[in-house]
């Protein structure tokens, strides 16, 4: 119970401050993220935006390794630029299975109703490949933005973010 309670409270400042901007709100967040995660995971390791270089801890350049489905991203964040406000943004991640059983995606979430994703939900391969389509809608979110999109899979670390940001010219 009390995790769930620990949850439902990120959650809501999670709401509150993921489309902000603001980067030391939204380190909060990560962290905390991170540390209800490993909670609810029992120790499970989940990398903080801050420190991704890839989507999966250094060990797991080399599946040998690791063992399991890790993923290789071709990029963890997309930068849309300067748009206006009301602009929508789409913007597809694309990744491989560089290692040695079939990676299966859980989930896939957005710190912000603004920002919606949609990923492959089937198994894939060894060496195949999938995507996560992620879609921003601009639409009263004025100035710095920078949503997370969380996914959950059968990995190590389970929890990898991706990351879009750019700058919304507000409306007239």
């Amino acid at each position: 119970m009390n995790v769930f309670k620990g949850f439902l409270a990120l959650g809501l400042v999670a709401f509150m401050v993921s489309c902000s901007g603001n980067p030391e709100l939204e380190q909060r967040v990560t962290n905390l993220e991170r540390r209800l995660a490993e909670v609810e995971n029992k120790g499970v390791n989940v990398q903080p935006m801050s420190s991704m270089q890839t989507a999966a801890p250094a060990a797991n350049q080399n599946p040998a390794v690791s063992g399991g489905p890790v993923f290789k991203f071709e990029t963890l964040e997309f930068d849309f630029g300067r748009i206006k406000e009301g602009q929508v943004v789409n913007h597809t991640f694309e990744f491989t299975n560089v290692g040695d059983s079939p990676l299966i995606i859980n989930n896939a979430t957005a710190s912000c109703g603004c920002t919606v994703p949609t990923f492959t939900d089937r198994p894939i391969p060894v060496g195949g490949k999938g995507k996560i389509e992620v879609q921003f809608d601009s639409r009263g979110k004025a100035f710095q933005q920078s949503p997370v999109v969380t996914i959950t899979a059968n990995t190590n670390p389970a929890i990898s973010r991706l990351a879009l940001k750019g700058f919304v010219e507000p409306a007239s």
